[in-house]
């Protein structure tokens, strides 16, 4: 790694030092690799660590950088594509949809989740876990909730618990005709067990798809998907996928 001095120049200082190093990110460094310690960057590029730290943060709000506990600050992974498109109406669960399956339980909704499938404040319902994976990190982590009676062949015997069992449960899914889904959009704060799951600290901004997949004139399942705010950004297209963007691309849209 060469020696960078910074000049005067007429923008704020840690402004024209992230633009530097912007161009390091790209030229010196692989996706998860960790930075030099602040005091190393600091002498490298003849800045104090104030302006330093401002750098980073910026960098990191654009989604080039990450700071993760335990570990330091790293590069970050392309920014995943999550498109909010109207079209391309498909079950969960299909061969390319990008989700691994981590585990399936029957359990009792939150009310608000009773309410938008019209079941019973008290009947549990089958609660698939699954998690999406992009360079080796957790990015998206989804509850996807599925009334029994929307899976009513469901054999227990066949598929007793963990991922096999979500399988089976979008398996059956699958075998219904989908006549609409409706998706929403907004920008929350990790819960605890996403923040673990994301590897991200508690009250971290992400941002919570919702989806809704209607069958027979009824909510048959409704997907909660919970995506890193820092390694993610909407995108607008008509097909309705989900896409991993491995281009330059790493502003939010």
């Amino acid at each position: 790694m060469g020696t960078t001095q910074l000049e005067s120049v007429p923008e704020p200082k840690y402004w024209h030092l992230k633009t530097v190093l912007s161009e390091a990110l790209d030229s010196e460094f692989a996706v998860g690799e960790i930075l030099p310690n602040e005091r190393e960057l600091a002498a490298r590029f003849g800045v104090a660590r104030a302006t330093l730290r401002q750098a980073l943060e910026q960098l990191e709000l654009e989604g080039r950088l990450q700071r993760r506990r335990g570990v330091g600050t790293t590069v970050a992974p392309p920014r995943m594509g999550v498109d909010v498109g109207t079209g391309g109406q498909v079950w969960p669960g299909t061969a390319d949809d990008g989700w691994q399956p981590v585990d399936c339980d029957l359990a009792q909704p939150p009310a608000a989740v009773a309410e938008a499938l019209e079941t019973g404040r008290d009947e549990p319902v089958h609660v698939v876990r699954r998690s999406r994976v992009t360079h080796g990190q957790t990015v998206a982590a989804e509850l996807l909730y599925v009334p029994q009676s929307s899976v009513p062949e469901l054999s227990a015997i066949d598929a007793p618990s963990g991922a096999a069992r979500a399988r089976a449960v979008l398996r059956e899914l699958q075998r219904r005709e989908l006549e609409s889904q409706d998706r929403s959009v907004e920008l929350g704060s990790a819960r605890a067990d996403d923040a673990k799951e994301l590897d991200r600290l508690p009250g971290a901004p992400v941002l919570v798809v919702t989806t809704r997949f209607v069958a027979e004139g009824r909510t048959a399942a409704l997907s909660v998907a919970t995506y890193r705010a820092d390694t993610c950004r909407l995108t607008f297209g008509a097909t309705g996928d989900v896409e991993i963007h491995h281009g330059p691309e790493r502003q939010a849209s």
